[in-house]
């Protein structure tokens, strides 16, 4: 891909409207544009962003054997009216009518929708458990959207399901989610702490939020250093290793603003580990028992009787994750963003110097774009004819991981490569390969 040819309307200066670094570089970048208040329009940068922490959050899901189905964004009020949070959700609920007058409205979440179909297509415990999850757009009227794509009131989220015969089957199942979004975060090179959450209007006694430290976050957090040193790379998805890794999470004081209690936090973290800070909420999981199958009767025959199953829910904020990860990795001072090579729209940038009557530079550019594709590599050159200086300060600002230059003093033999924020360095073409795709791996 030549920049020239790509959809990329950079601007030259921060929105006044921006308040936060991922809305700024969002918006001067190109990778969203505003609709209406609260509402995008994802434009090719960001939208491929965000379609490979889709990826990975599909790739995690499925590690742990859940299902994917896709749900419509627009549901009968009929099932939330029999669950009973059709009256109390509240404001932020968009609801509609159909031609013939039927009340519909936008999902904000999809506990009854999900719960409709379990109890028309499963009779029997024998078919438990049932983990499901989709990914799909969301509608939530936000008083005051703001923040960009951080809080904004149509958003792409991963929200997932699950059903049990039993208090310790579901917990099982919400164990296996825990161990799941940490896997997710830590692809995206996120340091996603779990923390004990108030479970909010989703109903039930058990849930924790998966929250990044981030001096721009909403959410006041209180937490133990030690948290940082669990290590959950050794962790299976047998029954006793994941309620192992949660109980190792939990030995140390962590919690939201919520649930903070000062006496608590100070009798059971020494001073030296203590840590209060701000945090971006990245994921969210629920157990709820059956607030949801009882009133909507989502049962299943257990020896000859009635069980109402137990459920869960899980969510991750994909379309939010694209501004937690600018949140933590952007160098406001330097004007520097360094994706993730995971998440990474492309994984290097060739920065020929290109002069109006020598188009040298830029034969040799395509030879190594070429190459680089046939490896698999996502390259995108830059074909304009801006300085290098200019060129390298705007790749420095999209974010793309590696750097290849090639100026006046080109070598097939030694090429300039430098990885975004480190110094550069002249090495062959085999080299720049093996580098990039050690990164990826």
């Amino acid at each position: 891909m030549y920049f020239s040819k790509s959809f990329i309307p950079i601007l030259k200066n921060n929105p006044t409207e921006a308040k936060i670094k991922s809305h700024q570089l969002m918006l001067r970048t190109g990778m969203i544009k505003q609709s209406s208040a609260g509402i995008y329009s994802w434009l090719p940068l960001g939208f491929k962003v965000m379609k490979k922490i889709e990826q990975i959050v599909r790739e995690e899901q499925n590690n742990v054997g859940v299902q994917e189905i896709l749900m419509p964004t627009i549901q009968s009020s009929d099932i939330w009216k029999e669950s009973g949070r059709y009256e109390d959700y509240g404001e932020e609920m968009l609801r509609i009518k159909d031609r013939q007058n039927r009340e519909m409205l936008y999902g904000p979440t999809n506990e009854e929708l999900v719960t409709e179909i379990f109890r028309t297509s499963i009779k029997s415990y024998k078919s438990l458990p049932q983990l499901l999850y989709h990914i799909q757009w969301k509608f939530r009227d936000e008083l005051r959207p703001r923040f960009g794509i951080m809080r904004c009131r149509e958003f792409y989220m991963k929200d997932a399901y699950s059903f049990d015969i039993s208090d310790d089957e579901a917990i099982y199942s919400y164990n296996k989610f825990f161990l799941s979004y940490l896997n997710t975060f830590k692809r995206m090179e996120l340091s996603a702490i779990p923390m004990a959450a108030d479970t909010g209007p989703i109903g039930g006694n058990l849930s924790h939020e998966f929250v990044i430290l981030a001096d721009t976050g909403e959410s006041k957090i209180y937490t133990d250093k030690r948290i940082f040193e669990v290590d959950s790379t050794k962790t299976n998805i047998e029954k006793n290793s994941l309620s192992k890794l949660r109980t190792d999470f939990e030995k140390y004081y962590s919690v939201t603003d919520e649930k903070f209690n000062k006496n608590e936090f100070e009798k059971n973290v020494p001073d030296e580990f203590r840590l209060q800070t701000k945090g971006i909420e990245v994921g969210h999981i629920f157990y709820f028992g059956d607030k949801y199958s009882k009133p909507m009767n989502a049962s299943v025959d257990y020896n000859g009787k009635k069980e109402f199953v137990k459920m869960g829910s899980y969510g991750i904020g994909v379309s939010r994750l694209v501004g937690a990860i600018i949140e933590a990795k952007y160098d406001d001072k330097n004007e520097i963003m360094k994706w993730p090579m995971s998440v990474s729209p492309y994984d290097c940038a060739i920065l020929p110097i290109v002069n109006k009557n020598d188009n040298s530079n830029l034969e040799k550019a395509t030879n190594i774009y070429n190459n680089l594709k046939n490896k698999n590599i996502d390259v995108l050159i830059d074909d304009t004819e801006e300085n290098l200086s200019s060129k390298v300060k705007k790749f420095n600002l999209l974010g793309i991981p590696f750097q290849i230059i090639i100026g006046k003093n080109f070598s097939e033999q030694k090429i300039e490569f430098k990885e975004i924020d480190k110094k550069p360095e002249f090495i062959s073409l085999e080299e720049i390969i093996k580098k990039i795709k050690n990164k990826s791996n």
